[in-house]
């Protein structure tokens, strides 16, 4: 019997042993707003005083929400609009979406008489995050909404859809 694996996984505890150990602190706006400007992204404040930014050209909201705003959401929009009448077939992607993938949660709604589409990632933070628990969340939230976002894109022609005006004038 080889004691190699044995090796690693001792090798492995120790380095988690000598890793720093981080503790859970309350959700807030600021550190959100830390972990995407340590980054490098782009962020801004919008009216309702959410963080928000635009990732690829999708425009993305950090939601703090819940009785102590301990609640974080991660809500894309896509840049496109579709017409009214592709409501069922839109429907069917976004349900094989969701049926398939655990994030993030897709929807759609009528805005300005067309198809609007959002993705939200959303998780109770109740009991605190650490700063790598956060940076995993976020990263998520933006990450899988992007990857929505361009597998949407390669389903949708160009002429079957509109730039949808400004998505920062539309509030997820």
């Amino acid at each position: 019997m080889s004691t190699r694996p044995r090796r690693r996984a001792l090798d492995r505890g120790r380095a988690d042993r000598d890793a720093p150990v981080q503790r859970t602190a309350p959700l807030s706006r600021s550190r959100v707003q830390t972990y995407l400007v340590s980054r490098g992204y782009a962020i801004g404040m919008d009216d309702d005083g959410d963080l928000t930014g635009t990732w690829d050209g999708d425009r993305f909201w950090f939601v703090l929400t819940g009785d102590e705003d301990e609640v974080l959401q991660v809500r894309g929009r896509w840049h496109r609009t579709l017409p009214s009448a592709r409501r069922s077939a839109t429907l069917l992607a976004v349900n094989d979406w969701n049926r398939e993938r655990i994030w993030p949660k897709v929807y759609l709604r009528e805005e300005d008489d067309r198809l609007a589409l959002y993705t939200e990632v959303s998780v109770d933070l109740e009991h605190g995050v650490t700063d790598d628990q956060l940076a995993q969340l976020v990263a998520c939230g933006l990450g899988t909404g992007v990857q929505f976002f361009a597998a949407l894109a390669g389903l949708v022609p160009e002429e079957d859809s509109a730039g949808g005006g400004h998505p920062e004038q539309h509030r997820p």
